[in-house]
């Protein structure tokens, strides 16, 4: 029993830590575009090999 002492609080902090990761992605605006690579590459001027 004395085991759920130390995970209750682990699992309290690594969710509080995933959540703070997830929150800076969204502040820094890391999913604004998820679909407009993957539709950029179907377009006919998609170049693979750009001067450079």
């Amino acid at each position: 029993m004395t085991i759920l002492a130390y995970l209750i609080p682990i699992s309290l902090i690594l969710g509080g830590l995933g959540l703070a990761a997830f929150l800076y992605t969204l502040r820094t605006r890391q999913y604004d575009d998820p679909e407009g690579d993957a539709q950029r590459i179907l377009r006919d001027d998609f170049d693979d090999r750009p001067r450079g």
